[in-house]
């Protein structure tokens, strides 16, 4: 049963401040004024979210070109991430939110059910969130391995429009 708020498009994106694999505390409100794509994923080195964090490092040049900075959220240690960082050669930002704090917050925190064995954990999420800090999209059940492409394209979807 999920009891967690989940924002919605349209809402204002919760600030939050973690730890970084750029050695700092990160806050969404330091990045106002550009897109931010906040994506949670469940765990470093698991086939998917390693397929998920490749695809946004090979398109990090892109999306950067476009205005948007890439932000990686887990529960795993600063430890883990740093290892999974350097072994991948991400060139964006994991941060750590060992608590899941900032999960809930997002509404990416879900009960799970695996082999019928039932647990909470971090369900893959993507927020896309604009320079004014609204949420402009949510993805949920994604194709890790295509999901910055996807991103990308929506990215520049809506800057052909203005």
């Amino acid at each position: 049963m999920q009891d967690y708020y989940e924002p919605k498009v349209g809402d204002l994106a919760p600030d939050f401040q973690l730890p970084s694999t750029r050695g700092k505390q990160i806050t969404l409100s330091e990045l106002k004024g550009k897109d931010v794509i906040l994506y949670f994923y469940p765990r470093d080195e698991t086939p998917g979210c390693t397929a998920e964090a490749c695809s946004f490092r090979d398109l990090e040049g892109d999306l950067s070109k476009a205005g948007a900075a890439i932000l990686g959220v887990s529960t795993d240690s600063m430890a883990s991430h740093e290892k999974f960082s350097g072994k991948h050669k991400l060139n964006f930002p994991l941060l750590s939110d060992e608590t899941a704090d900032v999960a809930k917050m997002y509404g990416a925190w879900k009960e799970k059910n695996m082999y019928g064995r039932r647990a909470w954990g971090v369900a893959r999420t993507t927020y896309w969130i604009g320079p004014d800090r609204r949420i402009k999209k949510i993805y949920k059940k994604v194709d890790a391995a295509k999901h910055a492409d996807e991103i990308l394209g929506d990215i520049k979807a809506s800057r052909a429009k203005k």
